[in-house]
């Protein structure tokens, strides 16, 4: 299942950090460019972190991808199209790109995978050229510790305001 909310405040302590850190940037509600983005006030999460552009042809390619996400797709993917991934992973981040890109508003969700969930986050990015960029967030979190009602400084849940399953 799929979450996803107008008023996405982040699932997790770092989806909420992020948040911050693109609305702090963002001018007059208005998405912040990618040069606008301090990567050392996000140092903590760059590990988890990839930058999508999305050509005006649609085709997507991962410009930036942290080292913690081989453990979510088993390779190195920066440079690589999302064509290259299984099917059903390229269906949940295309629509997860274009929804962030078309609501020009932070989206994320989780997708429960048996014993962990993996929390996203995707983060439209204002963009002078022809592609669209958006800055994404992907953690893979055992299930106990969103269940566990722990003091935990690296995940914590927050509510969101409405959902939509995809």
């Amino acid at each position: 299942m799929v979450s996803m909310s107008t008023r996405f405040a982040g699932l997790t302590k770092a989806q909420a950090e992020l948040v911050k850190h693109w609305r702090d940037c963002s001018r007059h509600n208005d998405m912040p460019s990618r040069e606008c983005l301090d990567p050392g006030a996000i140092k903590m999460h760059l590990s988890e972190i990839s930058m999508v552009e999305m050509s005006d042809r649609g085709e997507a390619r991962f410009r930036l991808a942290g080292s913690g996400l081989r453990q979510l797709f088993g390779r190195e993917m920066r440079g690589r199209l999302l064509s290259d991934l299984n099917q059903t992973t390229f269906e949940m981040w295309t629509l997860g790109l274009s929804r962030a890109l078309d609501m020009g508003q932070p989206i994320g969700g989780l997708i429960d995978q048996g014993g962990t969930s993996h929390a996203w986050l995707r983060l439209p990015l204002r963009s002078e050229g022809l592609d669209a960029v958006v800055l994404c967030h992907d953690a893979l979190i055992p299930n106990a510790r969103l269940n566990a009602h722990s003091h935990s400084q690296s995940h914590k849940s927050v509510n969101i305001d409405r959902s939509i399953a995809a």
